[in-house]
């Protein structure tokens, strides 16, 4: 367990202090109502001694917790344990029961003319504070291990989610990776040198920083659009002035987080059905705005990039994989969609929550 864990995990003192004023709190009301209901005008010292009580299980919680971690009743040796435990219940509540008797002996709350000796004050009071003692320990444990499996499930679909990005991110950059080595190819058979040499050095930039950031689900917006930038470069080697990205998106969203490899296959899309068809080349925008505490995120070209007709909700690997990605990262809160203009240009919609990094 890591010292992060450790500190996640530890008792923490405000909390359990809350939590005892609280019962201690409506403990006292229910006494002072009942002494009114028989007659027996409640007073302030009754109130502060009833609440004064369960001072031993505040500062007995904290080992209580870290006894039940330590050793839990669902793991084996199961009697060892729970003998453990009944020790420790055994020595809080005998604790407890005789801060009880002191404040009763030395507050004498409920004004008895023969006020009992602390022996009288203990085994009057005792016997009928063993089962209420008993449900609270109880609770206490069943507590713990109510807030463990929860805490274990969710880091369980964490890593689950985790696992899903990155064998979807492992999808999209050998899919790049191939596309761009063709490239290569045809201009190595074009003669084209230095411009396959040139290519091959945004390649391998590209895909360093693509490692560097391999373990991150999402990164700065900013971060974003530099990643775009490297992956630009490299398709202005192939189609030079035939291909231009014109990326306006204001400064003051910048910071927000995004899924990493957000923009990237989708300018790769619209290149690859929109300018890359046409020997005129053509311009891809990239815009984004926030509106309503959501982050909006357009990419779409001034070509046609699909036939007219095409089902819009016919999409590629990239699309489904992104919109996979979106799915797990933000659930409900995001949407990608594709829109078709008459003319049968397409434009890529991404909504997402707005989310500074």
């Amino acid at each position: 367990m890591t010292e992060s864990d450790t500190r996640e995990r530890s008792p923490r003192w405000r909390t359990i202090a809350a939590i005892w004023l609280a019962c201690g709190l409506l403990d006292a009301y229910q006494t002072v109502l009942v002494m009114h209901a028989v007659g027996k005008p409640g007073r302030l010292v009754i109130f502060a001694t009833e609440l004064g009580s369960w001072l031993p299980w505040v500062l007995a919680t904290p080992f209580i917790l870290g006894l039940a971690r330590r050793r839990p009743l669902t793991r084996s040796p199961f009697v060892s344990t729970a003998a453990l435990h009944l020790a420790s219940f055994l020595a809080v509540a005998l604790t407890a029961g005789v801060w009880f008797a002191a404040l009763k002996v030395f507050f004498n709350p409920w004004s008895d003319p023969d006020n009992p000796t602390f022996l009288e004050a203990w085994t009057t009071s005792f016997p009928y504070q063993i089962l209420p003692y008993l449900i609270v320990y109880a609770l206490i444990l069943a507590s713990t291990y109510i807030a463990d499996a929860r805490e274990r499930s969710a880091r369980l679909n964490e890593e689950l989610s985790r696992a899903q990005l990155a064998a979807l991110r492992q999808q999209i950059e050998p899919h790049f990776m191939f596309n761009t080595l063709n490239s290569i190819a045809g201009l190595v058979r074009e003669q084209r040198n230095d411009a396959a040499v040139s290519m091959i050095v945004g390649l391998s930039e590209f895909l360093r920083r693509a490692t560097q950031d391999s373990h991150r689900a999402q990164v700065t917006l900013a971060e974003e659009v530099e990643y775009l930038q490297r992956y630009v470069d490299i398709q202005k080697v192939r189609f030079g002035e035939r291909l231009e990205v014109n990326v306006d998106i204001p400064r003051e969203i910048l910071h927000v987080q995004v899924p990493s490899l957000l923009l990237q296959p989708l300018v790769e899309n619209a290149i690859k059905h929109g300018v890359g068809r046409r020997v005129a080349g053509g311009t891809v925008y990239v815009s984004g705005s926030c509106e309503n505490g959501t982050v909006r995120l357009r990419v779409h070209n001034d070509r046609p990039s699909i036939p007219t007709g095409h089902p819009g909700e016919q999409t590629g690997v990239g699309l489904n994989n992104l919109r996979t990605r979106l799915r797990i990262l933000h659930g409900a809160e995001a949407e990608l969609s594709l829109r078709l203009a008459r003319t049968g240009e397409a434009e890529v919609l991404v909504t997402l929550p707005f989310r500074e990094a």
